[in-house]
């Protein structure tokens, strides 16, 4: 059998959840990934109650859809970063716009996020870490010896309670690969799990989009990281296509700029092998779904995500139970 196509809800926050869950129902998903933001998940409230987390169940249910993970991206992000004005917009109202006030409400929210998601029945948050070491990344002026290393040690000081939290409640949480993440490559992954000592609740929400105009294998990262593998994004990029005024890092140019080396594309569209993705997933015996991460600067959202349900269950593939020249045996 085929995994479970979900859409992350996190570009569609704007809208209210059931309108979004008619809307996915309809496009052919069979899930929803929950985000903690909008009205579509609050995981203060599921963290308190049962019943909350039962009714966000039955919404769903409603429209024939299921759940298998929640998102708390935004919360995660302030716990790891050097924090900025940027970061208070992710705040509720009522917690001071102050980098200590901040980042206890985010150490706050990610602990009652494992108990929500424990209240869901889910074994899995993804979601970001922040990085305290991101603004080193081009190393100039040179980094002071430790550095780097006092950077990660930052880390996993700041994230190995709210790693213990999850642990407690059987719950798994899976970071998001990512430029301005703690990890954001192959060998920043491996980092970040020697920081917090390979604990078991730490582990990778798997997305290629934010690896292949990096340069780095995505492929290799699903079979280094086998055991590590939690949850896994579909979202598509394509790189060097820009007309050479802005690199790899941007050029502080938006999305869709057409100076761009590279950008996300509606899955298809860019210039991710998702078939070897798939080989991969199955070669490590994932089973979880296969979450639509919708960004296209260029395309509608709907026409958008209907394209990539469709894509996703086109490409997906269950691996075979036997050997396939078995038959030859006598």
């Amino acid at each position: 059998m085929a995994r479970p196509v979900t859409l992350f809800t996190g570009q569609w926050a704007d809208l209210p959840l059931e309108e979004l869950a008619s809307m996915a129902a309809d496009w052919g998903y069979d899930g929803l990934e929950l985000a903690c933001w909008g009205d579509h998940f609050d995981p203060a409230l599921g963290a308190r109650s049962k019943r909350y987390c039962e009714e966000r169940h039955a919404l769903l249910a409603k429209y024939g859809l299921k759940c298998w993970s929640i998102s708390n991206h935004l919360a995660g992000q302030l716990v790891g970063d050097n924090i900025d004005e940027r970061h208070y917009a992710f705040l509720p109202d009522g917690i001071k716009r102050e980098p200590k006030a901040a980042r206890a409400w985010a150490v706050r929210t990610m602990k009652q996020t494992a108990k929500a998601a424990a209240n869901m029945g889910l074994k899995v948050v993804n979601g970001f870490t922040g990085s305290p070491i991101w603004h080193l990344l081009y190393s100039f002026p040179p980094c002071l010896p430790g550095q780097i290393e006092e950077g990660y040690q930052l880390f996993a000081q700041r994230w190995l309670p709210i790693l213990d939290e999850f642990k407690k409640n059987g719950v798994k949480f899976a970071l998001e690969v990512h430029p301005t993440e703690i990890a954001f490559d192959i060998a920043s992954a491996e980092a970040a799990l020697k920081a917090v000592k390979r604990h078991p609740a730490f582990g990778f929400n798997y997305d290629p989009s934010h690896l292949g105009y990096q340069g780095v294998d995505y492929v290799q990262f699903i079979r280094r990281f086998a055991d590590r593998i939690f949850h896994a994004h579909m979202k598509d990029a394509w790189w060097g296509r820009g007309d050479g005024t802005a690199g790899v890092f941007g050029g502080h140019v938006d999305f869709g700029d057409p100076r761009r080396y590279w950008d996300f594309r509606s899955l298809g569209h860019g210039d991710i092998d998702f078939e070897e993705v798939i080989v991969a997933l199955n070669d490590i015996g994932y089973q979880g779904p296969l979450s639509v991460e919708w960004e296209d600067s260029r395309m509608d959202r709907c026409h958008g995500a209907k394209e990539a349900c469709a894509f996703v269950k086109q490409v997906d593939f269950p691996p075979s139970n036997i050997a396939f020249d078995a038959q030859f045996d006598r």
